[in-house]
């Protein structure tokens, strides 16, 4: 375990922050040796240095545990300790005292050691010193909030050098109830994005109907003392609610009517549909928002190390990076006050968003402990000559992988599992499920990126069907490659291999659906088939399937059977690939560019020879189906199409521009090869022979 000093961003040149207590035990050395007679010094010296130490420690944890009291001694006593030995030992007035002391006859020796017996007692002065100091930190305390008993609506400005960072910007939020008695919701963190307002609240999700966003515009000269109210108090409905994990959930809020910067900085807050009143300026004026592209977002325990995924580092697509300058900071988890110290630990592995850090030893001897706790990262910045370290603002807790498994397996892990990303996709996802479990997938984690298409009741939907689905909130755009990391992590509990496609690309197996079977539907588990053929290998850890684009397929809208029976004109040419990989055998680094991963050293891919498989990819889609890509882009490195950038790559349509206006001709485009062949498989065996219609069209109706 380090106990690194983190730098001020907003001002490199400063020293590292020293706490309130190491300064009280510095001074109160300095003290002593310069105005208390020598004889007093010692016995003094150490009543004060350690009733200031654990009477400070004691005011810092009012309801902490012992394990988080003694981590604390740790942290404060060695650099303080270190400090004043230094001074002992090494400061000219003491030193010149050393050498008097050789000068000193035997008769005075004797008398000093009589009047230092004599005076073991606690002196007056001594006494006067405890009392003194500790009205001077209470005064502190109460009027400058440098100290630990700080009141919780106090909020620090979002800066580097304000240790708050790594720690819930908490307060008593407009939801809380007028009446004391009832359950009162913390607002934690607020998360401005390029569209909406995130909120993260501790508390159990609400209905949407419930609240509604409240937006502060601030005049730009307003302070604390100032009798103007703000120039406005503006009141919209929320977009949507959701829950986030155990013990929190988050608020979508959409932007105000006015201009966010035109009259002044803004604030959003939360309230009761219905309720009434305002906030005080100085509340308002003390609220922190966190941008989304600079962020430690997410956080998850692994083994001896935590992975910690974040935004804001800069660091090259597609690498591994330099972890030497990296540092992962964590917050006890008794500690819910601004200010708090940080236990920091080094990076062993960083690539993209994802750093891997070792946890603390007090965490690591506790693993059941550690979910919950705050963590950030920092990164070292600067030159050679002047350094800065920097620290990621955080609303990251740690959990543990599984943490959302209700209850496991009592035959071991699945043979297949699959892991994808999506947004309002809700349409499809019964077509893709139903299809993918025919072919022996068993597990389903979706991984829902913002969607407003109410798809959480197709996954309830299915998962009562038995398809073993599961949803969790990802509210990160653009950062489809972090999310396959954190899924790989997630599945390795409970998967033996997880297969990372979209809902828009199906697996198919030509010869083995032309097969002529006595019973049964030729292909039925073919997909788990290949997979558990490579289970045992002791070299193949990835495999990997070659990619078939189809085109609108002259439709003018979206097939109403599904894409499998509506699009049948591909190219030519496979592009690209899609990969089911053994979590177990991924490189630490969690490195992966959406289509493959990074594997451990010493295994390799296998691909999948085209005639044995193939993965139909709709990619091109009836326009109003396709123009949605012009939103947002989920993947973290692929730019959006509003942005006049990279034109030429395969990431984009070909002779698409920057807006989302329909090309001429665009139902004949990709259009080389006409392909029925999985078509015409499901119609054969899947469809009702009473109504024509496929098994995902019946459980919509």
């Amino acid at each position: 375990m380090e106990c690194n000093p983190i730098y001020s961003h907003s001002h490199p040149q400063t020293a590292p922050r020293i706490s309130p207590l190491q300064y009280l035990c510095t001074f109160n050395f300095l003290y002593l040796h310069y105005h208390i007679p020598e004889r007093e010094r010692t016995p003094s010296w150490f009543f004060l240095f350690f009733s200031f130490l654990f009477f400070s420690a004691l005011l810092s944890f009012p309801a902490a545990s012992p394990n988080a009291f003694l981590s604390f001694l740790r942290i404060q006593t060695t650099p303080t300790t270190l400090f004043v030995v230094f001074l002992y030992l090494f400061h000219p007035p003491i030193q010149a005292k050393k050498r008097r002391k050789k000068k000193m006859e035997p008769e005075q020796r004797r008398k000093r050691k009589r009047a230092v017996g004599r005076h073991l007692h606690i002196s007056s002065r001594s006494l006067f010193l405890c009392f003194s100091f500790l009205i001077f930190l209470l005064f502190l305390s109460s009027h400058h909030r440098i100290f630990f008993f700080t009141p919780s609506t106090f909020r620090p400005s979002l800066t580097a050098s304000t240790l708050s960072l790594l720690y819930s910007s908490s307060s008593n939020s407009i939801l809380d109830p007028l009446h004391p008695t009832a359950p009162s919701y913390t607002l934690q963190h607020r998360i401005i994005f390029p569209d909406h307002h995130l909120l993260i609240l501790t508390t159990p999700q609400h209905q949407q109907h419930q609240l509604e966003c409240v937006y502060y515009t601030l005049h730009p000269n307003a302070n604390a003392s100032s009798p103007a109210p703000p120039l406005q108090l503006q009141v919209r409905p929320v977009l949507s609610t959701d829950c986030y994990d155990e013990s929190r959930s988050i608020v979508r809020c959409p932007f105000p009517q006015t201009n966010y910067t035109a009259a002044g900085s803004q604030t959003v807050e939360l309230r009761r549909r219905g309720e009434v009143g305002r906030r005080n300026l100085g509340f308002l004026l003390n609220q922190t928002v966190q941008s989304w592209d600079r962020v430690a977002y997410e956080a998850i325990l692994d083994g001896d190390t935590v992975v910690v995924f974040v935004k804001g580092l800069n660091l090259r697509p597609h690498k591994i990076s330099d972890p030497t300058r990296i540092r992962c900071h964590f917050g006890l988890k008794s500690f819910h006050q601004d200010n708090a110290f940080l236990l920091t630990t080094r990076a062993i592995s960083v690539a993209q968003e994802v750093v891997r850090c070792m946890l603390p030893q007090s965490i690591k001897n506790n693993p059941d402990k550690a979910r919950g706790i705050r963590v950030t990262v920092s990164y070292l910045g600067g030159n050679v000559r002047h350094p800065v370290r920097a620290l990621v603002p955080s609303v990251a807790r740690v959990s543990t992988p599984g943490s959302s498994i209700v209850q496991k397996r009592k035959r071991g892990k699945y043979e297949l599992c699959a892991c994808t990303m999506v947004w309002n996709q809700a349409s499809a996802l019964r077509e893709w499920v139903m299809y993918h479990a025919w072919l022996g997938v068993e597990r389903w984690f979706i991984y829902d990126n913002n969607s407003d298409d109410d798809i959480e009741k197709v996954v309830q939907e299915l998962d009562l069907q038995g398809f073993n689905v599961s949803r969790k909130s990802w509210p990160w755009i653009k950062t489809q490659e972090a999310g396959f990391s954190h899924c790989a992590l997630r599945a390795r509990e409970e998967c033996k291999w997880v297969g990372f496609f979209d809902v828009d690309e199906f697996f198919y197996f030509p010869s083995e659906f032309r097969l002529n079977l006595r019973e049964g539907v030729p292909g039925e588990n073919s997909l788990r088939s290949v997979v558990a053929n490579f289970s045992s290998s002791k070299s193949i850890a990835e495999i990997r399937t070659a990619c078939h684009s189809f085109g609108p397929s002259g439709l003018h809208s979206p097939p109403k059977q599904g894409v499998t029976l509506g699009y049948t004109c591909r190219l030519q040419s496979p592009e690209r690939h899609k990969s089911i990989v053994r979590p177990d055998l991924l490189d630490i680094s969690l490195l992966n560019v959406v289509h493959h991963f990074q594997l451990r050293q010493g295994f390799r891919y296998h691909n999948m020879p085209e005639g044995t498989a193939i993965v139909n990819h709709y990619k091109y889609q009836v326009w109003e189906t396709f123009k949605a890509k012009f939103f947002r882009r989920v993947a973290t490195y692929v730019v959006d199409w509003q942005e006049d950038q990279n034109k030429g790559s395969k990431d984009r349509a070909p002779g698409l521009g920057t807006e989302a206006i329909e090309p001429p001709n665009w139902r004949l485009q990709f259009c080389e090869v006409w392909d029925t062949g999985l078509k015409d498989f499901l119609l054969s065996n899947f469809a009702d022979p009473a109504t024509g219609l496929m098994p995902w069209e019946r459980s919509s109706l």
